[in-house]
């Protein structure tokens, strides 16, 4: 890895390309010290620290909304957007059609992508300025009122940091390496390792310090395994005659990923899971048994609990499930095989095809939804095994996105390597 970043530094426009994307994230790391006044900072983090779903996206943010800075939503907004739209595609025939456009159609759902971030963002703006003012302790120094100038200028001033950052990542992708949106999100999770490991090392222990080592060395070398483990399909293309030209038929792979869904089913599980916790915290201090269920709620669900982590288990399983769905079409991927005269050796073209990639990819799934099952539960269960791991705010979900950008990264640095490389041997 070191040995490919050095290479890549020797090349005078991949060197601009590195030094971009760096001095792209020095500004945000620049934006997100940049506060939003009205909010006491002290009530705020006692907030996020009793709070999980907001920490995971001050998390995110990385430390934005602690600082409650101009991008404290860091790009939630843009990443909700994108997930709608997916969603979206996968049933509104008017955007099925306009994705099998290519470039053109990829280029419009973008566009309507960012047009639905901005309000989203207004919207998660206004949520998170109303939930402070409901259930923080003073968190909120100004009146909340659409009404008035301060309220007014808040949400504004959140927006449009969110924009910014959602430009920012755009300008990343275009003119640096790798996707910008995930190196934000990288950016946010890294800034936030220093300081963890501070607190972590407050009560330094040798025994916790190795065994902290070792599990972070697992976590990273598994996470790797599976996210490049992938399932072959072999697809063989007959000879076929198009005009006065022959083509040659040849063989090739199918690659099916064991994770194709990413990180998403865990957002949408630690989403559905939190939300009872968020409603069930509005009625807590209500008298007789609706308010005592409302206790009982917060405190089964509580960030950690026993049936919280099962839970969690459960629910990411099932939506890796779900979004796999909605990602892979295996009737669309055996009508292309039929149409470009490409077939799976030993199995008839058409439906049985489509069925023997229905079923390859609920097999492999199986691994995919315990990993990320894993990864999402783990933290939790360690700290109800060992507490002082239960401040380490880099849990599964950060290094399993970590790890993915790295990855993803350097391997398009060494396909950029090796195109001049062959540009050398062709002059």
């Amino acid at each position: 890895m070191f040995e490919g970043l050095l290479n890549a530094f020797r090349a005078p426009d991949l060197r601009r390309r590195i030094l971009f994307v760096a001095g792209t994230l020095l500004v945000f790391r620049l934006l997100a010290h940049v506060p939003v006044p009205g909010v006491d900072k002290t009530q705020l983090g006692n907030f996020l620290n009793n709070n999980a779903i907001f920490g995971l996206l001050d998390l995110f943010s990385g430390g934005g909304l602690t600082n409650f800075s101009v991008v404290a939503l860091g790009v939630n907004p843009y990443i909700n957007a994108s997930i709608i739209m997916q969603l979206m595609t996968g049933v509104v025939p008017s955007l099925q059609a306009l994705q099998r456009e290519g470039e053109y159609g990829r280029t419009k759902i973008n566009q309507y992508t960012r047009y639905l971030s901005v309000p989203m963002s207004l919207l998660q703006a206004y949520g998170f300025l109303a939930l402070l003012n409901s259930t923080s302790q003073g968190a909120l120094k100004t009146p909340f009122d659409l009404g008035s100038w301060e309220t007014a200028t808040q949400i504004i001033t959140l927006t449009a940091g969110s924009i910014a950052l959602m430009w920012l990542g755009e300008l990343i992708t275009e003119k640096g390496i790798g996707n910008g949106v995930s190196f934000i999100i990288f950016a946010g999770i890294v800034s936030r390792v220093p300081g963890a490991l501070g607190s972590f090392l407050q009560n330094f222990d040798i025994t916790q310090f190795i065994l902290l080592g070792i599990m972070a060395v697992a976590a990273i070398a598994v996470i790797i395994y599976i996210q490049e483990g992938q399932r072959r399909i072999p697809i063989q293309y007959a000879s076929r005659v198009r005009g006065r030209r022959m083509y040659q038929g040849g063989q090739t792979f199918l690659p099916l990923r064991v994770n194709q869904a990413g990180v998403i089913p865990i957002i949408f599980a630690v989403s559905i899971l939190l939300f009872p916790v968020q409603i069930a915290n509005y009625f807590v201090n209500s008298p007789g048994l609706f308010g005592d269920f409302a206790k009982g709620v917060v405190s089964w669900l509580s960030h950690g609990s026993w049936l919280y982590v099962a839970l969690y288990f459960l629910l990411t399983v099932g939506f890796t499930y779900f979004y796999t769905a909605f990602t892979f079409k295996p009737d669309e991927t055996a009508e292309e095989l039929r149409k470009n005269g490409g077939f799976i050796p030993g199995i008839r073209p058409g439906r049985p095809t489509q069925d023997y990639l229905a079923r390859v990819v609920t097999r492999i799934t199986v691994a995919g939804a315990l990993f990320l099952g894993i990864v999402a539960a783990a933290p939790p269960f360690i700290a109800q095994i060992q507490p002082s791991f239960q401040n380490l705010a880099l849990g599964g979900t950060g290094i399993l996105i970590v790890v993915s950008v790295v990855v993803e990264t350097m391997k398009q640095l060494e396909a950029q390597l090796l195109i001049r490389q062959y540009e050398g041997f062709i002059r």
